[in-house]
């Protein structure tokens, strides 16, 4: 089943990317009081979510933060060390990188896919949730190979 509106937020561990090292999190108490913006990719350092979907997210933090957001969070089906690599790279201190490296946070959500086929595993869909004291409010899930109702302008227009 995949996680609705209304639903609340599965409570798994995801591990936090820090400066000072990788610190375990339950989404549970993670998201627990506060309004959170929740974008997830296939892979950190692939294309469209290098090019864009993280970019547009540090580009427009201040705008959502403007409409309410407390936090902005990317996941993905990588470990901490690489999200990590990537926030430094591409993103900014305006995200969270919050690895959920065995997939069990995408597994919970219903959302998981294969990549076999481009060397991927399995992996996480192409999604974003608006999150408000650990309800799911809205949720975009893109449809394979898209990238339109997952973007931080799509999500501005909800708010």
């Amino acid at each position: 089943m995949t996680i609705a509106q209304g639903d609340t937020l599965p409570d798994v561990k995801l591990i936090k990317a820090t400066q000072e090292g990788n610190e375990p999190v339950q989404t549970g108490e993670y998201f627990k009081g506060k309004k959170v913006a929740l974008f997830s990719v296939p892979g950190a350092f692939t294309p469209t979510c290098s090019a864009k979907h993280l970019p547009g997210f540090v580009e427009k933090a201040a705008e959502l933060k403007a409409k309410g957001i407390d936090e902005i969070v990317c996941t993905a089906v990588n470990d901490p060390f690489v999200m990590k690599a990537w926030g430094a790279a591409s993103g900014s201190a305006d995200v969270t990188m919050l690895a959920d490296g065995n997939g069990d946070f995408v597994k919970a959500l219903g959302l998981t896919m294969d990549g076999s086929g481009f060397g991927l595993g399995q992996r996480g869909q192409r999604f974003s949730l608006v999150i408000n004291d650990g309800v799911v409010e809205t949720v975009n899930v893109e449809a394979p190979g898209e990238f339109k109702v997952s973007a931080a302008d799509y999500m501005l227009e909800q708010l």
